[in-house]
């Protein structure tokens, strides 16, 4: 069966005329759908959780946690949740955990997608591992000696093993396979493993989908977005000069070049010794045009981002070498190691995009893609890429929703900033009945 693309108009999203029809009809799956959601809306404790320690190989162990419905033995369907870039712990904490000293009361950060989805499926009668990366717990707690020679292949290989301990789970129905949800990069880790593991695998859910390679993803959030921004917002006609008062004063241009416009600007990206430097690196290199307070869009700004985004992707043997804390990026948003390192960035496929292998996936495996229609990080193309290349090899089980005004956690956003969430509830339920049918 070829599916179709379909774009949200209302709030659920999803195929208006389908689920129409599904609820209409006086089923089994509508009475339990119903059920699940009674019991799941009420004050009782529907959730419990267990915690455990996956080991990683070569002596690095991590924290998972396991959280299951509070009533039954099970089996439940298993669902395994695999993180975006960056210092991630199992929740996709976006932000710091405010603890008081005297309560010891936690306030956590409205971003916490992997924790939203796991309370909201296993309230709903799913088995939900997610696990903390390598070298990260809470709070942006680091071990820079792991976290700082981590490679995508680790990433992959941990989240292979996350998939096995998620199926040695007595709780879980291994005999029936289980579900990937990848979010960001995770939707580049979750389609190799079900093409790895087609006997493991039941559906793979990919949220802010990535179908090139990262640095074609890197081009267009450190170059093209900041750029299409400056010239449909800030430019004025066709003149292509701006003040540097109109470039440094705009907050959300601030914010779409990683914090400082000034200092990319500044930064020596034309000279290849300084890229990835070391916090005594020199940077002395300043535009002509900067110093009498105007720049040209098309050529300084451009060059300079280019520069800062060459500085990012392409390590040099200096930064491979040093501490990742102590590399010092022209996008200052690099900097500190908590959006990757240089090993990582190195290790990157870039010749064996996702959209290049995603049609290799069994047409036994459903295939949701959930991507916002307002996400700068990883736009609305590259979701239409990967239901294109589906559609094209016949795969008989995929689905694209997408969401008008949601960024890439999902959550309401501007064009131009995907802000960091919550989730809507009403994704969770279209992700939830895309799952439920597909977990018997």
């Amino acid at each position: 069966m070829l599916v179709k693309l379909k774009s949200s108009l209302l709030g659920l999203g999803v195929l208006t005329g389908i689920f129409f029809g599904l609820c209409v009809l006086a089923t089994s799956f509508d009475f339990s759908l119903r059920y699940y959601e009674a019991f799941a809306q009420s004050d009782l404790q529907v959730v419990k959780y267990r915690d455990l320690e996956l080991d990683l190989g070569d002596g690095v162990t991590t924290k998972g946690q396991l959280s299951l419905p509070a009533i039954g033995e099970g089996p439940f369907p298993g669902i395994l949740l695999i993180q975006g870039s960056g210092a991630n712990d199992m929740n996709e904490t976006g932000g710091l955990i405010l603890i008081d000293n005297k309560t010891g009361v936690k306030t956590y950060p409205e971003k916490q997608t992997f924790f939203q989805i796991s309370q909201y499926l296993s309230e709903r009668g799913f088995a939900v591992l997610k696990y903390d990366k390598r070298g990260i717990t809470s709070n942006f707690t680091i071990d820079f000696d792991v976290w700082g020679n981590t490679t995508f292949d680790d990433l992959k290989q941990d989240a292979s093993k996350a998939l096995n301990v998620l199926l040695q789970q007595p709780e879980v129905n291994s005999t029936k396979k289980v579900t990937l949800i990848g979010h960001s990069e995770g939707t580049m880790i979750a389609p190799r493993i079900a093409i790895e593991n087609p006997d493991k695998v039941k559906n793979i859910v990919l949220m802010g989908a990535v179908a090139g390679s990262l640095k074609d993803l890197l081009f267009f959030q450190i170059v093209n977005n900041p750029l299409d921004y400056v010239k449909n917002v800030l430019k004025k006609g066709d003149n292509d000069t701006l003040t540097i008062n109109e470039i440094t004063n705009d907050p959300i241009l601030q914010d779409l070049v990683g914090g400082n416009v000034t200092h990319i600007l500044n930064y020596p990206n034309n000279l290849g010794i300084h890229r990835n430097e070391s916090s005594t690196g020199p940077l002395d290199h300043v535009f002509q045009n900067v110093s009498q307070n105007t720049l040209s869009v098309g050529s300084d700004l451009k060059t300079a981002l280019i520069g800062a985004y060459q500085n990012v992707t392409i390590p040099t043997n200096f930064a491979l070498s040093i501490d990742c804390r102590e590399v010092r990026y022209g996008y200052f948003e690099w900097n500190g190691g908590y959006e990757g390192c240089p090993k990582w960035m190195k290790s990157h496929p870039n010749s064996q995009s996702t959209l290049s292998i995603i049609g290799n996936i069994s047409s036994d495996i459903g295939v949701l893609i959930l991507q916002g229609e307002n996400d700068s990080a990883t736009p609305l193309e590259q979701g239409l890429l990967l239901q294109q290349r589906l559609t094209g090899v016949n795969h008989p089980d995929h689905l694209l929703i997408t969401y008008p005004n949601l960024g890439h956690s999902l959550s309401i956003s501007s064009k131009w900033i995907s802000q960091s969430g919550p989730m809507e509830e009403y994704v969770l339920r279209d992700m939830f009945e895309w799952l439920f049918p597909r977990s018997d």
